[in-house]
């Protein structure tokens, strides 16, 4: 979402009945928490656990109890994206089930951009091209990322014969972990010289 879509979104959940009565304070507090749980839906595909958790730490601040403060994010929340975290949750899952033809293909594509990464040019560790390639194939597919990177490992395997992680492990201790110690070495010298210049 564009910091314009999302400007507008948050507009409309504060005009909304449930936005229209919270201060300005509470509707920013509420705002970021909302988009937090989506990122979390988007990511995981559930959204109990980080609810029950911010509703506790919202109302602690409030006047009120945590029941009142997951309505109110509850309620913000189906303002702000146009449908429930339930159905954001079902709808995701859903598109799991069922994948365009393309999906195997593009998830291979995702693992192999993954290991290239890791390899190729300013290197980057497993987690972090892994988390990359897997957001922008959940986003492809309208699937949770967690999902995204389940197909990516899944068709690896099938194709390749061997464990996605393990193919970006070997990968990341050839190429990457010495660039990172070259680095990590450069910084130490340069805060040496600061701390010790030639006289």
């Amino acid at each position: 979402m564009n910091d314009a879509t999302n400007r507008e979104t948050i507009k409309k959940a504060r005009e909304s009945f449930t936005g229209q009565n919270l201060t300005e304070s509470q509707a920013d507090i509420v705002a970021g928490l909302t988009g937090i749980i989506d990122r979390h839906i988007h990511k995981t595909g559930s959204f109990r656990e980080p609810l029950t958790d911010y509703a506790h730490a919202f109302a602690r601040s409030e006047k009120f109890d945590a029941m009142k403060g997951e309505m109110i994010i509850r309620d913000f929340y189906k303002a702000r994206y146009g449908r429930t975290m339930n159905t954001t949750r079902e709808t995701l899952l859903e598109n799991e089930k069922n994948l365009p033809e393309t999906a195997r293909e593009q998830a291979l594509q995702a693992a192999r951009q993954t290991l290239d990464a890791i390899s190729k040019g300013k290197t980057e560790p497993f987690y972090k091209s892994y988390d990359r390639e897997g957001s922008a194939l959940a986003r492809e597919l309208s699937i949770t990322e967690s999902g995204a990177k389940h197909l990516m490992s899944e068709c690896y395997q099938s194709v390749e014969g061997r464990a996605l992680y393990e193919a970006g492990k070997k990968l990341e201790e050839k190429y990457h972990r010495p660039n990172a110690e070259a680095a990590r070495q450069e910084r130490i010298e340069a805060q040496t010289l600061r701390q010790n210049p030639a006289r």
